[in-house]
């Protein structure tokens, strides 16, 4: 590469936007952090409540005053009803910064991803429902639902209604594979209604990290001796394997890696056809880094640290066999418990964001 070719990429992010199929999307739906994602190279953000919280807790003398009008607006709503206004607000605000974006590429991009209530996740009917009025909410609208034993059915469903999703909530093998055959289920039932489907792009969220989490756990609460660094590989080799499972079945979803803790969560994705999601702190490190950026999504991870981490846990074992894990047994899945728990607990902070404002505390 010459020194000019290297210095029109701004950063090895967008180095990996403009020379290869793997897109970038923004974990956080805060303007002035999509702004910086999307200046190198970025088509896309996520929104839930998690991130919502943040954005609030940096942005707060920004949204006070948004909250306090909609306290007078509805004065029968309750805090978790303005809080939902708010997610919904802010989601709308970045997708509105994605639409040219969206419109340039067909829908497969440009989405903002929103995220229906964690509190749903049992109740397929009721995720429906909030996924098709969230869709509404913006033309470049994508909805993420768990991947549970109820977010099953309710993928299909959506898809049907040609919603498109983003499944979350999703560390396993199984669990996209589940996925992706509701999404085809949703797809081949619109098709042969002859209703549209070019302009759909569902997605498939591994969160990679929080599988390498759950395994550091059970080395805790299991005694286990291994090499800590095999840990590291284990979201990696879970996302490699689907990826190319999904490309040899031809599935119409694309994978995305989520839940950063290291850089191979990106690195070792560069080239493939699918998306990395990864927060904006993420982000800076990355394009700060000397990382090369070529493709390696093709290239297995070691044979030994699979096998070690088969022998070890048979967690990674359930989350690495596509019979691993039945559909009914999604929602009991050690990580599946952890996220969900975090989620919903976030909505209830949440809450305690609007409530002070709301009710200020008398004593402070």
């Amino acid at each position: 590469m010459t020194q000019a070719t290297a210095t029109a990429f701004k950063s090895p992010l967008h180095k990996m936007t403009q020379t290869t199929q793997t897109c970038l999307w923004n974990d956080s739906a805060s303007i002035e952090e999509l702004k910086y994602s999307m200046e190198h190279g970025g088509v896309g953000a996520t929104c839930n409540p998690v991130i919502v919280l943040g954005v609030l807790k940096k942005e707060l003398v920004n949204w006070k005053t948004r909250i306090e009008a909609l306290l007078k607006d509805f004065p029968n709503a309750t805090e978790d009803e303005i809080a939902w206004k708010v997610v919904r607000e802010i989601s709308v605000r970045a997708a509105a910064l994605l639409k040219p974006v969206f419109d340039a590429q067909g829908g497969k991009n440009g989405r903002l991803s929103i995220q229906t209530d964690p509190r749903l996740y049992r109740d397929a009917k009721c995720i429906v429902a909030q996924a098709e009025e969230f869709s509404q909410l913006a033309p470049n609208m994508i909805v993420k639902i768990p991947v549970t034993s109820a977010g099953i059915p309710a993928i299909e469903e959506a898809t049907y209604r040609g919603i498109s999703i983003n499944a979350t909530v999703c560390f396993t093998l199984p669990q996209c594979v589940a996925v992706a055959e509701a999404v085809e289920r949703g797809l081949k039932r619109r098709e042969k209604e002859g209703k549209e489907i070019a302009s759909m792009g569902p997605v498939c969220t591994i969160m990679v990290g929080r599988l390498d989490d759950w395994l550091k756990v059970l080395i805790e609460k299991e005694n286990v001796a291994i090499d800590p660094g095999y840990t590291e590989w284990a979201g990696v080799a879970v996302f490699k394997k689907t990826y190319k499972l999904f490309r040899e079945r031809g599935y119409r979803i694309r994978l995305l890696s989520a839940a950063f803790r290291n850089h191979m969560h990106w690195s070792e994705m560069i080239g493939g056809e699918c998306v990395i999601s990864p927060p904006y702190s993420w982000q800076v490190r990355f394009n700060r880094s000397d990382i090369e950026v070529v493709s390696r999504i093709d290239k297995p991870v070691a044979g030994e640290i699979v096998e070690e981490l088969g022998r070890k846990f048979a967690d990674f074992r359930r989350a690495y066999s596509e019979n691993g894990i039945a559909i009914g047994e999604f929602d009991s899945f050690g990580p599946t418990r952890r996220t969900l728990r975090q989620f919903i607990g976030a909505c209830h902070d949440l809450d305690g964001v609007v409530r002070d404002i709301m009710l200020p505390n008398p004593d402070a």
